[in-house]
């Protein structure tokens, strides 16, 4: 699969007694934990390509016998 690169999107970090919780604001399902925030930061990035890839598969077997049309869009907000 070509490899995208995906911006504008918003990390939050948040201190914890444990370390840092963290999610992107806006797609719901990625979010993660890390003892420091450089792993915080590293377990939201593998959190993301994951949910990603999981909505891309689900999506694709949900729509094997469509007939669909499928493009790269991009938003500015």
């Amino acid at each position: 699969m070509k490899k995208e690169k995906i911006s504008g999107l918003t990390a939050i970090y948040k201190k914890v007694k444990e370390g840092y919780v963290a999610y992107v604001e806006e797609i719901p399902g990625v979010n993660t934990q890390g003892s420091t925030l450089k792993e915080a930061k590293e377990n939201l990035l593998d959190a993301l390509k994951l949910v990603l890839e999981a909505n891309r598969e689900i999506s694709g077997k949900e729509m094997k016998n469509e007939k669909i049309i499928r493009e790269k869009i991009s938003v500015s907000v």
